[in-house]
């Protein structure tokens, strides 16, 4: 096992594989699984490569905060390295790229800023321009920065030629979005590997290259909004030019965004290899050619990234959630190992003791200006009502009865036995307002929602920050659906 004395130097060396069941007979079809990076996708190259370039170079000063417009991809693997380096990141994105993506940004530092839909890819650049001039940021300009394709030159295009050798690859077939992969390896395999033919994927409503349009001012005329997230913005890049231009392109293949989605969930199913949606068009387009090529060809498809930044998307969504009628009949037909196997829980004794009373009216009463909930550090109910606090500004004591140090110092299940008598209740959290008792999650959530949570909270001494109108969906675990009946 080898040590590293940064995440950076774990990106790249990218797994190829052979598919054993998708590719047509004859025809050797492979697959390089770029999630496989730290970040999960091919744009960790070109973060790594830009962010070094102009440190170099001296465009990017210690301490300077970066800034970028991108579809998130490239945002995670900025994000990703500004914080291994020290860099402020701000992310200008469209807010109709999945959820997932803006979420692991802010998760890693970076600021995220998100654009309207009919801005599109060149409101987003325009943003990020023009917050990197008023503000003096690094811009990276992904688009036309020349240090993407050359990451790419250097690494992903010297692995495929290691493994498969000068003239050891029939077609190589990629998306293109900055166009920095695909100028990158395009132009060494084309001096490199001659026999080798560069095959472009599109998305089959919005053919760019495939148009045969050049690229003008502003959006480019065959730009139709697709869910190829990444691929093909509503503009052909200059580095997407640079590769046009040069003729380095042999063929164009055109994939449905229905297509992308089965051959992804196809992949998944019948290889065991998880990617997203542009890994699925890619491949798409791979075994479109593969089924019309020479026996012996081998052929080798990108996939750019892992499926799980496509939750929030299409592609999952025919995936359940709940059992469904079949995982439920194999659940209740196992039923009875549970009651022979399963120790029941500590019990709570039927009523508490002196010092457990004591010790609940206490903690109440102790804390005048804050609101007192009983709870417990794991529980998705506690964290539901933790988030709302938060959200209106109101402090709050939390006493965790199942923190290690709480359990070694009291007695729990008298405490609880105490909480019970006290509220009739048993579950857990228990939440008082000024001595006053006002239930558990639920009780809360249908409390702020109907502006009563912010009265109580006012006579108290505890007025919140915030009083505007909650749904208790924007705070409760996302497993309970708005369809489902309120609790008696």
């Amino acid at each position: 096992m080898s040590i590293h004395e940064s995440i950076l130097d774990t990106i790249g060396d990218t797994p190829i594989i052979r598919l054993s069941r998708m590719a047509p007979p004859g025809v050797d079809v492979f697959v390089k699984v770029e999630a496989a990076n730290p970040m999960g996708s091919v744009k960790d190259r070109l973060a790594l490569g830009i962010i070094e370039a102009a440190e170099q170079s001296g465009e990017l000063r210690p301490g300077q905060t970066v800034i970028e417009a991108t579809s998130g991809n490239t945002g995670l693997g900025l994000a990703m390295i500004c914080a291994a380096k020290g860099y402020p990141l701000v992310v200008v994105m469209a807010e109709n790229f999945s959820l997932e993506r803006r979420k692991m940004l802010r998760f890693l530092g970076a600021k995220v800023i998100l654009t309207p839909p009919w801005a599109k890819g060149t409101g987003m650049l325009a943003i990020a321009e023009k917050l990197a001039e008023d503000n003096g940021w690094y811009l990276c300009r992904q688009f036309e920065n020349e240090a993407g394709p050359d990451i790419h030159s250097r690494t992903t295009a010297a692995e495929i030629l290691r493994d498969f050798g000068e003239n050891g690859l029939t077609a190589w077939v990629s998306g293109f979005g900055t166009g920095g992969t695909l100028k990158g390896v395009a132009r060494v395999l084309k001096e490199r590997s001659p026999a080798t033919k560069v095959i472009v994927a599109e998305p089959e409503n919005s053919a760019l290259i495939g148009s045969g349009i050049a690229q003008g001012a502003g959006s480019h005329p065959a730009f139709h909004p697709h869910p190829m997230q990444g691929w093909s913005p509503d503009f052909i890049s200059k580095l997407t030019g640079d590769a046009v231009a040069a003729k380095w392109i042999d063929n164009t293949v055109t994939v449905s965004g229905a297509e992308a989605i089965g051959t992804a969930t196809e992949l998944g199913r019948t290889e065991g290899i998880f990617c997203g949606i542009t890994g699925g068009a890619t491949l798409a387009a791979a075994l479109k050619f593969a089924r019309s090529a020479k026996p012996g060809s081998r052929i080798l498809a990108m996939l750019p990234d892992t499926g799980e930044r496509y939750l929030s998307t299409p592609l999952f969504g025919d995936i359940g959630v709940e059992m469904d009628e079949t995982e439920a009949e194999l659940l209740q037909s196992a039923m009875p190992a549970l009651s022979q196997s399963t120790a029941p829980a500590q019990a709570e004794p039927e009523s508490s003791d002196e010092d457990a009373r004591r010790f609940v009216a206490d903690a109440i009463a102790e804390h005048p200006d804050k609101l007192v909930m009983f709870a417990l550090s794991w529980c998705e109910f506690c964290w539901s009502v933790r988030r709302l606090l938060d959200r209106i500004g109101t402090p709050f004591v939390s006493i965790e009865l199942d923190d290690p140090n709480f359990l070694a110092a009291h007695d729990v299940p008298e405490i609880r036995a105490a909480l019970r008598e006290l509220t009739g209740a048993a579950t857990i959290p228990q939440v008082f307002v000024g001595g006053v008792w006002i239930g558990g999650c639920m009780e809360v959530m249908e409390a702020a929602e109907s502006g009563e949570f912010y009265r109580l909270l006012s006579e108290s001494s505890i007025p919140p920050k915030y009083d505007g109108e909650l749904s208790r969906y924007d705070f409760l675990p996302n497993w309970i659906r708005r369809t489902q009946p309120e609790p008696a």
